[in-house]
């Protein structure tokens, strides 16, 4: 008599997910258990081991330090396409913290792992519209160098759940509520049907990165409500603590609000 197979398990889905260094067997996988996601088991108290290979990351592209990335301007066609293709780069990113996020963190409410679920299934939206836009203009994901730096901050946090809560979305992806406009703004001035086409899914991208701020937002003060720390303070010193960039202006006040930032919040973030 055949034994039962086990039932899908979310945290473990996620864990093979990030180590696959594909860049579409990744999104495939987390498609998969997105479309799974009303009925996968959540093992929320399974303490899962460190692997090596993490994150799983294709040989190319080529990392290095951002001050080694070289700029271009976007109103050339290759100009264009390092510009998509470093969006495109942070989306491969994210896909990774949340996955990372999902299966690295026991003890939280199935919500949690849930909420990370769905921002990574989004994130894989956006990292293949991107993608598909680069091919249709010749190039393809690896075809420039990138940098490293929404990863570091990742790794940085990967024993504090609080401080990746505070770090991760609340301020490094929540950068991308400032970035979008501007470059949106850029990119109607280049004027190319490619770039016409890049500002329509960098409209998808900000509409769904609000969504993704916010969920970090609540789940920062709920683990602040947990341990009775004021959110706000806290915040500051854990950005001191792990050495988190002060943010550049103007801010995006009204996406951030959407986001779940309050006033005094918006305050401490400045400039």
């Amino acid at each position: 008599m055949n034994a039962t197979p086990a039932p899908a398990e979310l945290r473990q889905q996620a864990l093979r997910a990030l180590l696959e260094a594909d860049p579409a067997q990744k999104v495939r996988m987390t498609e998969q258990a997105m479309a799974q996601a009303g009925t996968l088991a959540v093992a929320t108290e399974l303490d899962l081991q460190v692997p090596a290979g993490l994150p799983g990351c294709p040989e190319r592209p080529e990392l290095r330090s951002h001050l080694d990335v070289p700029k271009r301007s976007p109103f050339t066609h290759e100009g264009l396409a390092a510009l998509l293709h470093a969006v495109t780069h942070i989306e491969f990113n994210a896909i990774n913290l949340a996955l990372d996020a999902i299966w690295r963190f026991p003890g939280m409410p199935r919500a949690y792992y849930l909420d990370w679920l769905q921002v990574a299934a989004e994130e894989s939206l956006h990292f293949s519209l991107l993608r598909a836009q680069l091919q249709a203009m010749g190039y393809d994901y690896g075809d420039f160098p990138a940098h490293t730096g929404l990863w570091d901050m990742t790794r940085k946090t990967e024993g504090d759940l609080l401080a990746r809560m505070a770090l991760v979305p609340r301020t490094l992806e929540a950068r991308a509520l400032d970035a979008t406009p501007p470059m949106q703004a850029k990119l109607r001035k280049v004027g190319t049907p490619d770039a016409l086409r890049a500002v329509d899914i960098l409209d998808i991208i900000l509409r769904d990165e609000i969504g993704h701020v916010a969920i970090g937002n609540h789940w920062y003060r709920h683990l602040c409500a947990q341990h009775g720390l004021e959110p706000v303070a806290t915040y500051a010193l854990l950005a001191r603590q792990y050495e988190a960039p002060r943010l550049k202006g103007p801010l995006n006040l009204d996406a951030r609000r959407r986001a779940g930032f309050d006033d005094a919040e918006l305050a401490l973030l400045g400039p």
